[in-house]
């Protein structure tokens, strides 16, 4: 039987090369990474974290990698590492409300917005760079103006775009962790009021007993109400493409 691979562990290359890139080699800097979570489920908010690390790094990394790739357990020990390890954590949120309203991808450019207006808040300083796990630049419409009504605080810079950045960028992969782990808890909370959509163990997502309990019970104010719920009434999931 062949070895198995090794595990990936993301560290801070890309993270030292933009550093370097916006202020010249040597030099401290803050670099942020950000994800999101929830973009494909039915109830519940959109929840994008950020993650700030100064490099050169200061202190051991943590093993962080890709959210989806841990369990729940491993997520939840992590993630006391990252708050201790990073300059800062912090998520923001669109709500179901602001999801129907806005479509998907202007909702996660609100809730990117909130978590960089909080990290900005919270270091003081704006990091010199910005990297966005995946191909699908969803910043772009709070850079365009378009959404001054929601928008409030900085609007985050052009960022980097990578492809499966949570294997290689520790910022992006600890943001993941903490909005993952953020985001499952608000909707482990919101499962006590309404637990016969099992958001406890599917987090939203239109798992066979959820989609069910919808056909059942209807759908309820944390419901994506524009989505395609399975109820007369709804209907695709809307997108904003300008």
């Amino acid at each position: 039987m062949s070895p198995r691979p090794p595990a990936v562990r993301a560290g801070l290359d890309v993270e030292a090369c933009l550093a370097e890139a916006a202020i010249g080699p040597g030099a401290s800097a803050l670099v942020a990474g950000m994800d999101e979570v929830g973009r494909g489920a039915l109830a519940g908010p959109v929840t994008v974290g950020v993650c700030a690390a100064r490099v050169p790094a200061l202190g051991v990394v943590p093993a962080v990698r890709d959210s989806k790739a841990l369990t729940d357990r491993r997520r939840r020990a992590l993630a006391p590492e990252i708050e201790a390890w990073a300059a800062g954590v912090v998520l923001g949120e669109a709500s179901p409300a602001e999801i129907d309203r806005l479509g998907i991808t202007r909702a996660l450019a609100l809730a990117g917005c909130r978590a960089w207006a909080g990290l900005v808040a919270a270091l003081g300083e704006e990091p010199v760079a910005l990297i966005l796990d995946g191909s699908d630049d969803w910043l772009r419409h709070a850079r365009g103006g378009g959404m001054d009504d929601v928008v409030t605080g900085p609007v985050p810079p052009a960022p980097h775009m990578m492809v499966k950045a949570e294997d290689r960028c520790a910022t992006v992969a600890a943001a993941s962790i903490a909005a993952k782990v953020g985001r499952d808890d608000a909707m482990i909370a919101l499962s006590a009021a309404h637990p016969a959509y099992g958001w406890a163990g599917n987090k939203g997502y239109g798992a066979a007993a959820h989609r069910s309990a919808l056909v059942e019970l209807g759908a309820t104010e944390h419901h994506r109400r524009s989505w395609n719920l399975g109820l007369p009434g709804t209907g695709a999931e809307p997108d904003v493409l300008f």
